[in-house]
């Protein structure tokens, strides 16, 4: 299979959710296929949002990956941190290696010593970030060169294809979705609006506004008014 085919049989993909682990043996095979032995691929839901939803695909050692998550390394591991404030690819760096030299002699020991990374962030807030690493010979420029706009575009792919297999309520489906009157009073809801207010604004009853709040509500999963509101907006469904 080619690089190209594997791209397009990643994109395509559509698979129930019990099958991401077949969905990851395919990004394994199109990173080594770049000349990477190992990978990573980790996705952060909005939801719920005092405690986000948080997935962990990778091909690490045994040992590593028990250690990272053992020693909760997500909080201090430097490439996460870059990639929770930038989009732009980049490589592990002297720099970085500077932040955490324990984490990284750690690292080192499990065999990786050269890696590259890029987060994707959609606009309902979901995050997800690829980290492709091998264990020798250094990323030279000019395979850099070669292969960014390749690993970029592959860790968009990724991310979609995760997106929709584990995220599949992020939007409604297509015989739930806010009907413009529910979208226009969770609008006014979001500006500070209360029901009584917004029957004033819209000219309808108190009860046709808690009327179309409800009908909101249970299509967007919620249980109160709020996190109804809050929840559309973090879609994208208010702008």
């Amino acid at each position: 299979m080619t690089f190209e085919e594997m791209h397009h049989d990643l994109l395509m993909a559509e698979a129930p959710a019990e099958c991401t682990k077949a969905l990851f043996e395919r990004v394994v095979a199109a990173t080594h296929a770049m000349g990477f032995t190992h990978c990573a691929f980790g996705i952060r839901m909005p939801f719920p949002f005092t405690r986000p939803r948080v997935e962990m695909f990778n091909n690490y050692s045994n040992n590593w990956r028990r250690r990272y998550g053992e020693m909760n390394y997500v909080m201090i591991d430097p490439s996460v941190a870059l990639a929770s404030r930038s989009n732009r690819p980049a490589l592990w760096s002297a720099d970085l290696a500077e932040q955490q030299p324990q984490f990284w002699d750690e690292a080192r020991d499990a065999g990786l010593h050269h890696g590259w990374f890029q987060s994707v962030t959609e606009t309902s807030g979901v995050v997800g970030m690829l980290t492709v690493a091998r264990s020798s010979e250094p990323v030279t420029a000019a395979e850099l060169k070669a292969l960014d706009t390749k690993l970029s575009w592959l860790a968009h792919v990724v991310h979609h294809a995760f997106a929709r297999l584990l995220i599949t309520d992020r939007n409604p489906s297509s015989d739930s979705k806010l009907t413009a009157r529910e979208i226009e009073i969770l609008r006014w809801t979001a500006d500070g609006k209360t029901s009584g207010e917004i029957s004033n604004i819209l000219s309808i009853s108190d009860n046709t506004v808690n009327f179309h709040v409800k009908n909101a509500m249970a299509k967007l999963q919620t249980s109160n008014k709020t996190s109804a509101t809050v929840r559309a907006a973090m879609l994208g469904m208010l702008s």
